[in-house]
Order: structure tokens, then sequence, then C-alpha cells
């Protein structure tokens, strides 16, 4: 995977900022895939003995946790006219604004867990909730962080222990990628036959 390669050799240059850096970007919705990023952050270290993985962890989430909340904060401070900040417009349209509202509206705050596993809706997602004005910050910091304290670890370790054999890296990662699509597939199907049941024990009582 190409981006992979670039990511490794402007890392590799630049270290931790330009990590941390990236994933700001990542959470602004900017077409760089988080898990390529996260990943081309293992590597490094595992390419380099300066470069101190668990370091690399502690800095990744917070570029995570910063980009995310960014997002949170700017649709919780500015409300709808977020559409109009150019960093934002571009991945934030009328139509995906709707759609978003639906799902934050009809999950709540298990969507804020749920999204730092779904790319390219992720930062729609977290702006909506900022908007929507009904989730605060400390909310949104457990929900988001506590995904991402699953998320980052795996994605940084796995780039560290293959480092040196990204053909296999590359496998799993994709592997990786489709089981926890899977997972949160099933998951979600359990809430939503639980909620039905649920329903409909209150409609009979």
């Amino acid at each position: 995977m190409e981006i992979l390669h670039e990511l490794i050799a402007f890392f590799t240059v630049y270290g931790y900022i330009a990590v941390f850096l990236v994933l700001i970007a990542c959470g602004f919705g900017i077409p760089i895939p988080e898990d390529i990023t996260l990943v081309a952050g293992g590597v490094i270290c595992g390419l380099a003995a300066s470069m101190d993985v668990h370091l690399m962890v502690v800095v990744s989430l917070l570029g995570v946790i910063v980009g995310d909340g960014t997002m949170f904060m700017l649709g919780k401070l500015l409300g709808p006219r977020v559409k109009n900040v150019p960093l934002v417009k571009n991945v934030f349209t009328e139509k995906r604004y709707q759609q978003m509202q639906e799902k934050v509206h009809k999950y709540g705050n298990r969507i804020l867990f749920v999204a730092r596993f779904l790319p390219g809706l992720r930062a729609p997602i977290f702006v909506t909730a900022g908007i929507s004005r009904r989730v605060s910050y400390w909310k949104f910091l457990v929900m988001d962080g506590g995904a991402a304290l699953i998320s980052v670890p795996l994605w940084v370790y796995a780039g560290y222990y293959f480092a040196h054999d990204l053909d296999d890296l590359l496998h799993w990662v994709k592997q990786s990628e489709t089981f926890i699509i899977s997972i949160l597939a099933i998951i979600f199907i359990i809430w939503l036959i639980v909620s039905v049941v649920k329903k409909n024990k209150t409609k009979s009582n």
C-alpha cells in the first residue's frame, strides 16, 4: 500500500510530532486512513532503536483525542454554522448532516463509541453530536477515549511487531478491519434485538 510507505518515510524524518499532527488531520476528516497512520507510527518504532513504541502509543492517543475533540467542540460552539468552516464543509455536507443527525438522535452516546471504528463517518458524527448539544464534553471524552484505548494500541503495536514484514502486516490489517466491522455488526444486531424485545414487553404491560 503506497500510502503506508509514504507515511513511514515521512514519520522516519519527523518522528512523534509528525504522527501527532497527521492524526489530528485525520480527525478533521482529511482522507488519510487513521489505522494506516497508526500502523506507520508503530513501524518506525520497530525500525528505529531511538523510537519508543510505548511513547508512540501515548502520542497517538493524544493526537486522536485532540483531533476528535476539536471536531466535537467546533460543532458545540458554532452549531450549524460549523458547516461553513473551510476545513469542515468538504466532509460535512447538508445531506450528511441530516443523516448523522438522525443517527445521533436515535442511538445517543453509543454512536460516539462505534464512530471510532467507522472511517469516513467519524468526523461527521462527532460534529453532529457537538451541534446537538445533548452530549457533554466529558461524556464524549469517555466514549471516544474508551474506543481509542482499544483501537490505537492495537494498530501501533501491530506496526511495531510486523515492522520487518510489511506484506504480512498489510494482510493482517485487512483481516483485522473485516473482523472489527463484523464484531460491531454483531453487537449492533444484538442491541437491536434486545431493544425490540424490551419495547414489546413495555407495550404488553
